[in-house]
């Protein structure tokens, strides 16, 4: 059972875990909207979809139709054929919905690949699934072909079945792309965090350790993470306040190493798995708790903080109230409407003061003078307590 002070450690612990993660989340964020890596994954995964991964063929006509081509500037180019960590979307939209990709590839089939003025004519015939299957070979892209055909075939002639049978198709290929983007993105976030946490030498061990010994820090500590957990989640800038402003051991002008922690002008002898191993394991612990995520951070410090709430410390007893024969009856007063009648706390019998001793059976005992012996049937009734 963990008791009050563990309890105020790792609560401490989290908070300094959900600032961190908030502030290299930011970092990550903010180099995403320099290189558009999502936009470029996206685009990436949108030329493996239609089949076309130089982008030669159907993926210009897609991105240039005007469904599309209205959700970015510029014109488009195709991304590299093999992805990298930090790729560049460059003008690419971040986000194409499964809707416009299904009813952008269904026109495209009907009406052809270029947006002139004989396919934007008003004397086109509605396109119809029966259009959109006969012209299907002009795709010149038999895997995409495939594809198509089977969404119509599926749809039993409704048009609005076809669209949903595509936007499926995109929304299940989409899961993929998405897991791209997250490892590139836990890549990126383990470089921030290394960087973040060695500069700022936020050592989960040493910390620990620190606010165990110190109650005014880990109370101060505590105090700041029920007020974070009682609100929304924080900002990047308020993140690094509060992460200033804490009075935790970072930094390498302080000290530095786990789980003892040190300062530089401590002339302590060296110790390869304190100064080594625990500054690493230290580190590290941090490092891939940053790369986490506010999000899941600040869900548990909410959870700790509950439970933290609803923890009830066991009230030491006293050395009387400690006995196995006094916890069984509290001393206390009851008042009848006729009498007040006392119980005490004893180890031997409960007596009831007021009442006249007619006799006990416990108190007759052989005359050991007469040797006469009281039997049974003789013996007055039975009246009192016995201790338990």
């Amino acid at each position: 059972m963990f008791n009050s002070a563990a309890l105020e450690v790792a609560l401490g612990i989290v908070l300094v875990f959900l600032l961190v993660s908030t502030v290299c989340t930011a970092m990550r964020e903010g180099i995403e909207s320099f290189f558009k890596t999502r936009a470029a994954y996206l685009e990436a995964g949108i030329r493996e979809l239609l089949a076309d991964v130089e982008g030669t063929g159907i993926a210009p006509a897609f991105f240039n139709h005007p469904l599309i081509y209205s959700l970015y500037s510029g014109q488009y180019q195709p991304g590299a054929q093999k992805r990298s960590t930090l790729e560049s979307g460059r003008n690419l939209p971040s986000y194409i919905s499964g809707r416009s990709f299904a009813m952008a590839l269904l026109d495209i089939v009907a009406r052809g690949p270029s947006t002139d003025v004989a396919s934007g004519s008003p004397d086109l015939p509605p396109a119809t699934l029966a259009s959109v299957r006969h012209n299907v070979g002009h795709l010149g892209n038999p895997r995409l072909q495939r594809m198509v055909i089977l969404a119509i075939d599926s749809a039993d002639g409704d048009m609005e079945r076809a669209v949903h049978n595509l936007h499926t198709w995109y929304d299940e290929s989409m899961g993929r792309v998405s897991g791209w983007y997250k490892r590139s993105t836990q890549k990126v976030l383990f470089v921030i965090a290394l960087g973040v946490v060695s500069v700022l030498n936020v050592n989960t061990i040493s910390i620990a350790q620190y606010l165990y010994r110190n109650d005014s820090a880990r109370a101060q500590l505590v105090a700041a993470a029920e007020q974070t957990a009682a609100g929304d989640l924080i900002s990047a800038q308020v993140a690094k306040e509060q992460l200033m402003e804490a009075s935790l051991p970072l930094g390498w002008s302080q000290g530095y190493g786990a789980p003892v922690v040190k300062h530089w002008d401590a002339r302590t002898p060296f110790d390869f798995w304190n100064d080594v191993v625990g500054s690493a394991a230290g580190l590290l612990i941090t490092i891939f708790a940053a790369m986490l995520g506010a999000p899941l951070w600040f869900d548990v410090l909410g959870r700790v903080t509950t439970i933290r709430a609803t923890f009830k410390p066991r009230v030491p007893l006293t050395p009387a109230q400690d006995h196995p024969v006094s916890q069984v009856i509290a001393a206390r007063e009851i008042a009848p409407t006729s009498s007040t009648v006392r119980i005490t706390r004893t180890a031997e019998v409960t007596t009831f003061p007021g009442d006249h001793d007619e006799g006990d059976a416990c108190d007759h005992r052989a005359d050991e003078a007469s040797g006469e012996v009281t039997h049974d049937e003789e013996l007055p009734v039975a009246r009192g307590g016995v201790a338990s």
